[in-house]
């Protein structure tokens, strides 16, 4: 989903001291990042599940949960369906 939007890179490097600053320091260097995460409303994408260190960051700050250097952020498609 998001390979394609950072030239096919199985992982990245950002700036920023909160996860909302690191996805607008990657749309600022790969444009259209942020549009697959984000809302035009700037709140987080229901189908995008966002993960700093393992935690899901909807039960920490969301997008102003505050990340340090050596933080990993995961992101990945919500999946749903099935029989």
């Amino acid at each position: 989903m998001l390979r394609p939007t950072v030239g096919g890179e199985r992982s990245v490097a950002a700036d920023g001291s909160t996860l909302r600053e690191l996805i607008y320091n990657l749309d600022s260097r790969h444009p259209g990042f942020a549009g697959h995460l984000l809302e035009s409303t700037g709140s987080q994408r229901r189908f995008v599940n966002i993960y700093l260190n393992d935690e899901d960051v909807r039960y920490l700050q969301g997008l102003e949960t505050p990340v340090e250097e050596d933080d990993v952020i995961s992101i990945l498609p919500a999946v749903a369906g099935g029989r």
